[in-house]
């Protein structure tokens, strides 16, 4: 992996939020191809539940104070940005007083889905790539991981498909059966086709379930690594039929040797 550029994009990451099977691989995979010669960046929402004191989070003045438009709105972008202890990483943050500040990740107390999950997924999306564009580091390869980053295969395809900068990109989507129950709102459609999307790319979100949405991260996706032993039966099915380079499950301590001959071999090859 000597000199390659990748971009890993997470919707949660440690140490920044507690141990899952999605934030523990978000650590592990940059951490590989840290160590083997890559050169990366990580990008994660900055929920309101992250101590910005204990991890020392700071914003990047060079790199806020964009407005990014979502479903006709105007949303300022506010980058901040960690190092991972002894680890040499940096974590980039895109943080948004309307969507982030909240102490929360994904719902409320009683376990009640954020109302505007939808459109903090699309916000997302956007504000990792024009923060990217901002650095002018094109990634060979654009990992993503968990469902609220799922969007982004889709953006990069459809949105930003004539951007130079991800011209020679390949993006890899992890899937995980870590999702969530019942759906995000209704009218994510028209808020993804407020963007000049077309319809029939997202036609799966008419019911925009777990599922669903990582049915269009594959579909918008080069390659598809299974990040869980057991994935949802329909999910699996899918990946069956895909043309399209597919890795099984590895255990934890298997990953550095098979991640990095599918990102060379499968990916890039």
């Amino acid at each position: 992996m000597k000199d390659k550029r990748v971009l890993y994009v997470s919707s949660e990451v440690v140490p920044y939020l507690p141990e899952t099977e999605i934030s523990s691989m978000s650590f592990e995979t940059p951490r590989i191809v840290n160590n083997n010669s890559g050169q990366i960046r990580i990008f994660m929402p900055r929920y309101g539940n992250i101590n910005e004191r204990r991890h020392q989070l700071h914003e990047v003045i060079r790199l806020s104070g964009m407005n990014l438009t979502i479903n006709d709105l105007d949303m300022p972008l506010i980058i901040k940005v960690a190092s991972i202890p002894k680890e040499r990483m940096q974590v980039y943050f895109i943080d948004n007083e309307e969507y982030f500040k909240r102490k929360a990740t994904y719902a409320d107390e009683d376990g009640n889905l954020f109302e505007d999950n939808d459109e903090r997924a699309i916000f997302f999306a956007k504000g990792v790539i024009e923060t990217v564009k901002k650095l002018n580091w094109s990634p060979d390869i654009i990992h993503v991981h968990g469902w609220l980053a799922s969007l982004l295969p889709l953006y990069l395809q459809k949105y930003y498909e004539n951007e130079p900068l991800f011209e020679n990109s390949k993006i890899v989507t992890s899937v995980y059966n870590q999702g969530f129950e019942g759906t995000l709102h209704e009218n994510v459609k028209d808020k993804i086709m407020f963007d000049g999307i077309s319809e029939e790319c997202i036609n799966g979100l008419d019911n925009p379930t777990y599922v669903n949405m990582m049915k269009v991260a594959i579909d918008n996706s080069d390659a598809i690594i299974i990040g869980s032993e057991v994935i949802p039966e329909e999910l699996s099915t899918y990946l069956n039929d895909l043309k399209k380079p597919v890795l099984k499950y590895h255990k934890i301590e298997e990953i550095e040797s098979a991640y990095i001959d599918f990102y060379q071999s499968k990916v890039l090859g």
